[in-house]
């Protein structure tokens, strides 16, 4: 026996080798697509659901003819998944459980986000493919983020754009159905899809980016993921970058602050200290009254002589020119007249004599320039006749 009391030495454990577990699994394939949602079987769950679920949500008066007329829909649709539903026009609400029938414990939620989508103004028919495995949804606030109501139904056109043109364009781009109603956007589509959308609807709203960049980039991406090669590159450099441009905004006039003075400013006088002043106070009532009667009739007065003056003044004649003054305004005009004719004539001028020298210059011939042989013929003669009647007259 040793020390501890062991029957023996003591065993040894076997050594642990790394990568002991990394044997290939039967689902390691890659053929098999691991994220996709395979569609929800009975029989995985036969006993049902231990407990009842419900969820209730409240609608707007203005919905309520839409769902009395939709209800029947919206039962037969819940009904395939064993959900029942209540529409109850006295609370102005909606309510779906699980009954003995649910098998699909996932299926309560998307019967909770169907009537959310109801209440938010989504047809039926739409709001039911909410129950579809692939189909997701998302109701986006917009009423809080921004305060000034002008400017939030400005943005808010913004995203849904001229004949909603901008919303169409959001929906193919995105594959997600989008609705704006009031103070929210509720949203239909995959994960990807609600994510963009959730993106360009806040960016709107907040002034960070208008929908019309955000439609831009989707369009790039969407050629890009077409091309193979540049499936595993960064795409960042072919995306445009926006820069935001500051408007100018109106300066607000600051007012100038008054020296600070721990004294109160003096109090105003009431009506009574000005009657004490002017000395009305102590007058009778029928004083009084022939005082206001007496000013009115002055200012009645006064408009009445101002309407007659302005009703005179288009029967006044307007002055008429002294003969004097008549004849200095002639000879000043026949005087500017004379001047302007000649200096058109001294222009006139100018121009003529400019272009007999143009002419002049034009007209040059070159054979004015040359020796013609003939004339140097002629001149020879006459050098020869000269020289003889020179010597004639010597002799």
């Amino acid at each position: 026996m040793d020390e501890n009391g062991g029957d023996g030495f003591m065993e040894q454990k076997p050594k642990k080798h790394k990568g002991k577990h990394d044997k290939p699994k039967p689902w390691d394939d890659p053929s098999i697509d691991h994220w996709k949602v395979e569609k929800f079987d009975p029989s995985w769950n036969d006993g049902g659901l231990l407990e009842v679920s419900s969820f209730s949500t409240l609608f707007p008066r203005y919905r309520e003819k839409y769902l009395q007329d939709a209800w029947p829909i919206v039962k037969q649709a819940l009904k395939e998944y064993g959900i029942s539903c209540e529409l109850n026009l006295v609370e102005g609400s909606m309510t779906v459980s699980t009954t003995r029938k649910t098998r699909d414990p996932y299926i309560i939620v998307k019967a909770r986000d169907l009537i959310k989508l109801l209440s938010r103004s989504v047809p039926a028919p739409q709001a039911i493919k909410i129950l579809n495995d692939e189909m997701q949804c998302d109701i986006i606030k917009i009423g809080n983020l921004v305060r000034n109501e002008k400017r939030f139904v400005k943005r808010r056109q913004h995203l849904i754009g001229p004949n909603s043109s901008t919303l169409k364009a959001i929906e193919i781009l995105t594959g997600c159905y989008v609705l704006v109603q009031g103070n929210t956007v509720a949203a239909m589509g995959s994960f990807k899809g609600l994510k963009q959308v959730r993106r360009i609807v806040e960016d709107c709203i907040q002034n960070i980016q208008h929908p019309i960049y955000h439609i831009k980039i989707l369009l790039m991406k969407r050629e890009l993921g077409k091309n193979p090669a540049l499936a595993s590159e960064n795409w960042d450099r072919f995306l445009p970058k926006f820069k935001k441009k500051n408007v100018k905004q109106k300066k607000v006039k600051s007012k100038e602050k008054k020296p600070y003075t721990p004294f109160p400013p003096p109090q105003p006088p009431s009506k009574e200290d000005l009657l004490l002043e002017s000395g009305e106070y102590f007058l009778s009532d029928t004083k009084k009254f022939a005082k206001k009667w007496q000013e009115k009739q002055e200012k009645q007065a006064e408009k009445t002589a101002e309407k007659k003056r302005k009703r005179e003044e288009a029967f006044i004649p307007p002055k008429e020119l002294s003969k004097k003054s008549a004849s200095q305004d002639s000879t000043k005009s026949v005087e500017d007249d004379k001047s302007e004719v000649a200096a058109i004539a001294m222009s006139i001028k100018r121009k003529s004599k400019e272009l007999r020298k143009q002419k002049a210059i034009d007209d040059v011939k070159a054979e004015s320039y040359v020796a013609v042989p003939e004339k140097l013929q002629n001149k020879k003669s006459r050098r020869s006749s000269l020289s003889l009647v020179v010597k004639e007259d010597e002799d």
